[in-house]
């Protein structure tokens, strides 16, 4: 039986209320979590076009969209029960790491499919570990997950690391990003195993076959709350993996030729928004600020379809506007679930929020705009960005369709934070 919302907040009290320095101590967590995805994942496609594996390239994301349904409910669940959070993060880390190191041989013997099997096997570790540290970081912080966005401001902080260091050091075509990313691996890996409060959240329970596959975790679902949050998630995570896959190419189009800089931007406006979560919180609570986060998806691909006519500055904007679209959506969903869900099903509940946002939404979101683009924009070449009219069309109708949901059906439960 799942504990009521108060029931898991008097239980999620008992963990404690750290002070400045483990909130200090979890920033830097998330940092070298991001740090090690970043090295990598952001110019893996430029990598594998300068070693002859152009023709992979597509594959490779979406075997990382595949591994993240496969994987983080297994992880998810040994995270809950069976090893301490902090064992699995540093784990996944250190095997990952000997992956990372033996993919530069397979890129530079040009062998696609060890390539692609090293990547998929990588992303099986790596992919539960995004909504691992933010378990990790909400149960430590207990009563204080007020402080979470400044812990979680070091994610988007992590990939400008990652994107100075790799273009610092002149690699972001080689494939020296892979040691980069073994390296901090490595170091994280270490560094997991002194964190603070981090336990098994029913220790020695047995693990089922049920515990595998999330089946306690789906009881989740009857709370309604739940349940729209998900799917909403998952019609808002679509768009991102339109914008993932398709939006450096269409700053391009518009003529932009300092691309990555332009897309810098987005990243640059997490570390802006996300300090203002606990403000907007207090202020406006949890759903309309979700609404928020969500909509704006759709306001970002209006300017996006703005810009076909020639205002290149409203695509730049949709671009900054990144922060928003994430911040509200990825974060305060998150609180939001740690506040909802049992102390024991913590990590596969943000583990259900990860398979939604990488997974399912993602290969969702890749699969159906490559389909669009295919069909609708590369025939069409010849009208320039008013091509891409027609792929803009899908994340503004999903956006509409989410937020229409979203207003008519979520009801947070009976907690004063949360109305």
């Amino acid at each position: 039986m799942v504990p009521t919302l108060g029931e898991s907040m008097d239980m999620r009290a008992s963990v404690g209320s750290p002070g400045m320095a483990v909130a200090a101590r979890l920033s830097v967590m998330m940092l070298m979590e991001f740090v090690v995805f970043g090295a990598w994942f952001a110019t893996l496609g430029l990598v594998l076009a300068q070693h002859g594996l152009g023709a992979i390239i597509g594959q490779a994301y979406l075997l990382s969209a595949i591994a993240a349904i496969l994987s983080p409910l297994l992880l998810g669940a040994i995270g809950d029960r069976y090893l301490a959070p902090r064992t699995v993060l540093a784990l996944t880390h250190l095997a990952g790491a000997v992956l990372m190191a033996l993919l530069p041989g397979a890129v530079t013997a040009g062998d696609g499919q060890r390539t692609l099997g090293l990547i998929f096997a990588y992303m099986l570790l790596f992919q539960p570990t995004l909504g691992l540290v933010i378990s990790i970081a909400l149960t430590t912080l207990g009563e204080q997950s007020a402080r979470f966005p400044y812990v979680r401001v070091f994610a988007p902080l992590g990939w400008v690391v990652a994107g100075v260091l790799v273009g610092g050091l002149g690699l972001s075509a080689s494939t020296g990003v892979f040691h980069v990313a073994a390296v901090v691996g490595v170091v994280l890996g270490l560094y997991a195993l002194t964190l603070p409060g981090s336990r098994p959240q029913v220790r020695g329970a047995r693990f089922s076959l049920g515990d595998v596959i999330g089946i306690k975790a789906l009881a989740l679902f009857r709370e309604r709350s739940f349940a729209v949050l998900m799917l909403c998630a998952l019609m808002t995570s679509i768009s991102l993996g339109v914008y993932n896959a398709f939006a450096s190419t269409y700053v391009a189009a518009l003529g932009v030729n300092n691309v990555a800089g332009v897309l810098a931007l987005g990243q640059a406006s997490e570390v802006l928004f996300v300090v203002t979560i606990p403000w907007v919180l207090a202020r406006i609570g949890i759903k309309w600020a979700l609404l928020a986060g969500m909509g704006m998806w759709g306001v970002r691909f209006m300017l996006f379809a703005m810009a076909t006519h020639g205002a290149t500055g409203l695509a730049v904007l949709g671009v900054a506007l990144h922060g928003i679209c994430n911040d509200y959506f990825i974060i305060i969903a998150a609180m939001y679930i740690s506040r909802i869900a049992p102390v024991d099903l913590q990590a596969q509940a943000q583990s259900w929020l990860t398979l939604m946002i990488s997974g399912f939404g993602q290969a969702i979101g890749s699969g159906v705009g490559g389909a669009i683009y295919a069909a609708r924009v590369v025939p069409n070449a010849s009208l320039g960005p008013a091509a891409w009219t027609p792929l803009w069309q899908l994340p503004i109708a999903l956006a509409l369709c989410t937020a229409l949901v979203w207003s008519l059906f979520f009801r947070p439960a009976a907690d004063p934070e949360n109305t």
